[in-house]
């Protein structure tokens, strides 16, 4: 952690969390390649984010992550989407409830938004299907 306005207990279970939802490989990639320019937004995100947000009881990770799906297809942000598709799997989700959910979001993000993001799903499915 680089910035000390970062809460160490909620940063520390943020960051369980988040190895818990995208993959310790995944988690250990993005925190190597940190530089003193971005390292104060990751420690945000984990802090806040995970450890904060995700970490609430009120909804259950798989019903968040379908969430995150959505709004991500909505963002038009496929790179996080890949990322999420793999967490919404390791949060319980099924196949069937991913692609409802991509499905649902089409037509409040538009259908070149939705069919970016189907695409992505796909190879994110067949990517741990290997």
């Amino acid at each position: 952690m680089a910035d000390t306005t970062v809460d160490t207990g909620r940063f520390d279970r943020g960051m369980a969390l988040r190895r818990q939802v995208l993959g310790d490989e995944f988690v250990e990639t993005a925190r190597a390649s940190l530089t003193d320019f971005d390292q104060d937004l990751d420690d945000l995100i984990t802090d806040v984010l995970w450890g904060s947000i995700w970490s609430r009881e009120g909804l259950p990770l798989k019903t968040r992550s379908l969430l995150n799906l959505a709004m991500i297809t909505i963002l038009k942000s496929p790179a996080e989407l890949a990322v999420h598709v793999k967490g919404a799997r390791r949060n319980g989700c099924s196949v069937e409830e991913i692609k409802e959910t991509l499905l649902h979001a089409a037509l409040y993000a538009g259908l070149p938004a939705a069919k970016e993001s189907f695409r992505v799903a796909k190879a994110a499915l067949a990517d741990m299907s290997e």
